[in-house]
């Protein structure tokens, strides 16, 4: 039998502690060990207060307690995203996680609502979502697993505080064998011939060498970006925010969904966990100075302040590849998504589910490296394309970022899908990528697109039963919604945390 991969990780946070845990229980210790090398001296970024419902998926791969989980972050559960303001100054629309219409009609639903509205029905689209509706109510429970029901049609995901979800994770990768090393990296040795890193020294004179090296250093990118010279792909164009400020506040009204409203410059968030409120401003220096932006957020708060805010600078953008040599970059060292639609946390998931069942042996075959890069280039292009959506199908009029942003030109794959929409209502699915057509027709209806057109599938109904049918589905959604628990009443039973957990710094978690 061969010897194991000796796997080294440089870099703590929630990208280091995820990628640990994932490796320490997913694979045998036959095949790797895991080091993971990291300073308290460095501080981190820190990623995600809000997350995508495939955390789930995560946490239940690698053996993780729901209820435990919550309660060591102060966790509270998300259906879904409100957008204030976006499409429009007084517009209000939900990405919810779920589909719209009943769970066993598929993509047809959408084209029978627009019928709908043309012959005289009054509604939203999101009337017709369990998950927005349950979201605007403050109703949660969990759904019914493996009935196609009314309550089964969505799914959820956590807000929590992103610290202590690293330090839930480090405990399980210890317990199970991850080796942690404290330490500042003084250099990195690189092969005199191949140019792989070999080893890392530390400034304690200390050598940690191994064949494979993820790269979790952040923003630095010390292994992969500064080490082994992999470019930087930039997408500020599309993307312009530059920075954020991060801020806590006291906790306010335990709603089920993350918030996010358009600013003068940029966009606000807001998230609520149990202990306290998380809110942030993510903006552009071209549109707007940092001090005027910090005392925006600052007069936006709906709680008291419990620090000063904090910036985060950053461009939107990635590494031209993800795994150079011997070297794989995971979570802000291998690219930046801003976290419009909270979807950092899910880029390192992603990376190392992908990287798992690619796992080389001592040498390295380069299908593997690859096949790995493909796959996160595809990642990246279809989250990057969704969120500059956002930006591009608004009709404000008020802002000069406003105004830029729709206006500017954006990737040919982005005007295939909105064309498309447009004309035919039409969203291209795909199966390899983050969002699913219920998303994009959440964001498009949501900010003002509505179809030229719907498919002829549509007119199959006569129209007083269409319109019948549609109401009546609309009534049991609310009925349903009813009967579930207070959001806040279901924590309290499910998953309560200590209350004397103190609140922690802004880490400009994104």
């Amino acid at each position: 039998m061969s010897e194991p991969l000796d796997i080294v990780i440089l870099g703590g946070g929630t990208a280091g502690w995820m990628a640990a845990t994932a490796l320490v229980s997913l694979v045998p210790p036959t095949r790797c060990r895991v080091r993971l090398v990291e300073s308290e001296e460095i501080g981190i970024v820190g990623v995600g207060e809000a997350t995508f419902p495939e955390i789930k998926n995560f946490n239940d791969a690698i053996g993780v307690d729901e209820a435990e989980m919550m309660r060591a972050t102060n966790a509270a559960f998300k259906l879904g995203i409100e957008f204030v303001d976006w499409g429009f100054k007084g517009s209000r629309y939900i990405h919810p996680f779920g589909i719209h219409g009943p769970a066993n009609m598929g993509h047809i639903f959408h084209h029978r609502w627009l019928r709908a509205l043309r012959s005289g029905m009054k509604s939203d689209i999101e009337e017709f979502s369990f998950a927005a509706q349950a979201a605007r109510n403050c109703r949660f429970e969990l759904p019914e697993a493996h009935r196609p029901t009314t309550n089964s049609a969505y799914t959820y995901a956590y807000h929590f505080d992103a610290g202590l979800y690293s330090v839930y994770l480090r405990g399980l990768a210890e317990q199970r064998g991850v080796l942690r090393t404290e330490g500042k990296v003084r250099e990195v040795i690189q092969n005199p011939e191949t140019g792989d890193i070999q080893s890392l020294l530390l400034e304690s004179g200390e050598t940690v060498s191994g064949d494979l090296f993820i790269d979790c250093s952040g923003f630095r990118s010390l292994l992969l970006g500064k080490t082994l010279g992999v470019g930087w792909d930039d997408w500020s164009k599309w993307l312009p925010c530059d920075r954020a400020f991060a801020v806590p506040s006291e906790r306010d009204e335990l709603s089920p969904y993350t918030r996010s409203t358009a600013m003068e410059a940029g966009w606000r968030w807001r998230i609520p966990l149990q202990h306290r409120t998380g809110n942030g401003y993510v903006f552009s220096t071209s549109f707007i100075d940092e001090d005027e932006a910090a005392a925006s957020l600052m007069r936006s708060l709906e709680t008291k302040a419990l620090a000063e805010p904090r910036m985060l600078k950053f461009q939107a953008g990635r590494r031209v590849v993800n795994w150079e040599k011997n070297c794989v970059a995971i979570g802000l060292a291998g690219g930046f998504l801003e976290p419009l639609e909270s979807t950092s946390i899910y880029l390192i998931q992603v990376a190392i589910m992908q990287l798992v069942p690619l796992l080389p042996g001592k040498r390295i075959d380069p299908r593997l490296r690859d096949e790995f890069n493909r796959l996160i280039d595809l990642q990246y292009e279809r989250i990057r394309d969704f969120l500059i959506l956002h930006y591009k199908l608004n009709r404000r009029d008020d802002a000069e970022i406003w105004r830029y942003c729709a206006a500017m030109d954006v990737p040919d794959s982005l005007t295939r899908k909105i064309e498309l929409f447009r004309h035919s209502a039409i969203i291209e699915p795909y199966r390899e990528g983050l969002f699913p057509p219920t998303s994009w027709l959440s964001v498009l209806i949501g900010q003002g697109l509505i179809p030229e057109n719907y498919s002829p599938l549509a007119d199959t109904m006569p129209e007083e039963s269409l319109i019948a049918h549609m109401d009546a589905f609309r009534a049991e959604i609310l009925d349903r919604v009813e009967e579930m628990r207070r959001h806040d009443r279901f924590i309290d039973r499910y998953c309560a945390a200590e209350q004397s957990v103190a609140p922690v710094a802004p880490e400009a978690r994104l």
